[in-house]
């Protein structure tokens, strides 16, 4: 009889049909929904937000340093936003564009940091040059004609091309040292490049957000999502350990829960959720710890990517600073997996597969088959046959000397465009928002955290525009350069870049220190 009245509190307790209002709520305890709190408690201080997040801890999934590549994306380094056009001349549109949206987050970051809202930026910034490196005459002509093209430039105006192996050996000594190739060699490099732990960052502003009173809750596992009838949403929560189930409602929603936003924006039914699918791409980096060999490259060196790779496979060998300790990264090697997150289910693909959007995912799939044989090789490489791909960046790289770990998982949006047709694969970071902005989820990925400050902005813009009036003098305060195109005001450019330069430590001081 005992046991008959424990059974029946342990169930009861687990069928618990507590419910909690709050203003917002944000799933996922990554970058993205850390920088949208943060925005609003600056913005509304007096707004209640609720934080779920399916892990023990935050920032574990894309937002974690180990499971990214660091690079503050600025297109400082990366090739292919600089594609050359059909008359030859190099479109760098895309690469401004996203170096202003890095500058956005430069800036909010500084304000917190000025603010003494978190603190010790270096641990979660530091600065770092970027590089590109090319082989063959052909690709060094297109370097060299990016150089030019980006140079002239006010936001890359400090950028060097060399073509000379004695200058490469000054900066790239690892890369040089027994290079035998007889192949012409170039480079480009900028010193404001950085290396931006993710991972630290989550965590300091989600701290902030926790001393602002902001509620978040661990080991949470959104099951459902509905509308209610006020046009607020209700979200079903259970916990991951006790089994124990609540309901919470706000006014507002924002799904960041990197590969797992698809299935939860679905959950919410919006029409904007319709004929949208999830590609997802697992990737490897090798890392490398030996002080001797670290302490011989001090970039981000970033390749181009073999023909008929995607984009997210461009080689880069890059030096990383995570826990005060330096270490090297060479890769990614992408694969397939059906998982959406590194801790997810292998069911993850099947069960976004839907009635309206299961043509979307069947023409992406026609149209990718190259895509898939091409992770599917990845996938399959030996070790040995990876450390070849690395000695490409240095040709005495030892297998011993270097480990396999496992990166995040990325899951790139399919979707119904006019450009691509049905079913187009979506290289980067889309926002997808319900028309009366009660909702809105975060898609996509690279250039991804880099351009959270700009990224969240824009769902502020699209779900709260009531608001933007008021809110606008705080914003300009938190980022001065809100609302004006650096490209047209190369003073701007100086005055903001000086100052967060000085806030984060990035300087030629702080270079120099680096360096040292």
């Amino acid at each position: 009889m005992h046991f008959f009245y424990k059974t029946l509190f342990i169930r009861k307790i687990k069928m618990s049909d507590k419910h909690t209002k709050t203003d917002v709520i944000l799933i996922g305890a990554g970058i993205m929904s850390a920088t949208l709190g943060s925005l609003i408690k600056e913005l509304a201080p007096d707004w209640e937000i609720t934080i779920f997040e399916r892990l023990e801890k935050a920032g574990e999934e894309s937002s974690n340093e180990w499971n990214n590549a660091g690079t503050g994306h600025a297109a400082l380094c990366e090739l292919n936003y600089t594609p050359e056009k059909l008359d030859g001349s190099i479109d760098i549109n895309k690469a401004v564009k996203i170096n202003e949206q890095f500058n956005v987050s430069k800036q909010f970051w500084s304000y917190l940091v000025d603010r003494h809202l978190i603190e010790d930026p270096q641990e979660f910034i530091m600065p770092l040059p970027h590089m590109s490196l090319v082989h063959g005459e052909e690709n060094v002509s297109f370097l060299k004609k990016r150089f030019e093209a980006l140079s002239s430039h006010p936001l890359f105006e400090e950028m060097e091309f060399s073509e000379d192996p004695e200058k490469l050996k000054e900066w790239i000594p690892l890369i040089m040292e027994d290079r035998t190739s007889n192949q012409p060699i170039a480079a480009t490099k900028i010193d404001s490049g950085t290396d931006v732990n993710f991972g630290a960052l989550t965590h300091k502003m989600l701290d902030y957000l926790q001393s602002q009173y902001t509620n978040i809750f661990y080991n949470q596992s959104v099951e459902k999502i509905k509308r209610t009838d006020d046009g607020g949403w209700e979200v079903k929560v259970r916990d991951v350990k006790s089994g124990t189930i609540e309901y919470h409602t706000a006014k507002f929603l924002f799904i960041g829960a990197g590969g797992g936003s698809l299935p939860l924006l679905q959950k919410t039914g919006i029409p904007e959720s319709k004929h949208i699918g999830g590609f997802p791409v697992s990737g490897l980096f090798l890392v490398c710890n030996d002080p001797e060999i670290v302490e011989q490259h001090h970039a981000k060196v970033y390749g181009k990517a073999a023909v008929g790779a995607p984009p997210m496979s461009v080689p880069h060998l890059d030096t990383r600073y995570i826990d005060n300790k330096k270490s090297l990264l060479f890769g990614p090697f992408a694969g397939f997996s059906p998982k959406f997150l590194k801790t997810g289910s292998n069911m993850d693909l099947l069960r976004t597969i839907k009635t309206y959007n299961v043509l979307t995912m069947l023409a992406a799939g026609a149209k990718n088959i190259p895509l898939t044989k091409y992770l599917v090789e990845q996938l399959m490489l030996s070790k040995e046959q990876r450390i070849e791909e690395l000695r490409e960046f240095i040709p005495n790289a030892k297998a011993e000397d270097w480990d396999i770990i496992v990166a995040g998982q990325r899951v790139q949006v399919i979707k119904d465009t006019e450009e691509g047709g049905k079913g187009a694969l979506q290289f980067g970071t889309e926002v997808v928002s319900a028309a009366d902005g009660s909702v809105a989820a975060l898609l996509g990925a690279s250039p991804g955290a880099s351009t959270a400050v700009h990224v969240m902005l824009e769902v502020l813009e699209k779900c709260f525009p009531q608001y933007m009036p008021e809110w606008e003098s705080k914003i300009k305060e938190m980022i001065p350069s809100y609302g004006v195109s650096l490209e047209d005001n190369p003073e701007l450019i100086h005055e903001v870049q000086n100052a967060t330069d000085m806030t984060l430590g990035l300087g030629k001081k702080a270079r120099l220190l680096q360096e040292a």
